[in-house]
């Protein structure tokens, strides 16, 4: 196994012990269960694309706004 460094801000690293103590492991640990899904091959691309537009599709169909187009202020109002 290879050593690596990181920077990072002191107050960042301690949060992040202190969450990894919470889960009864070390940041060390954290780190390679992190590295090693960041970096797994996914060779599922396509079909996420398509479970996403999916999704969108289904969120769309409970909208409709009949063509009428909203203005930009109508848009952003709260």
């Amino acid at each position: 196994m290879k050593n690596i460094t990181f920077s990072a801000d002191e107050k960042q690293i301690e949060r992040a012990r202190a969450r990894a103590r919470e889960r009864r492991t070390t940041l060390n640990e954290e780190f390679r269960r992190w590295i090693a899904e960041y970096s797994a091959k996914r060779d599922d691309g396509p079909e996420r694309a398509a479970k996403a537009m999916a999704l969108l599709d289904e969120i769309l169909s409970y909208t409709s706004t009949g063509g009428r187009k909203y203005t930009r202020e109508e848009m952003n109002e709260r």
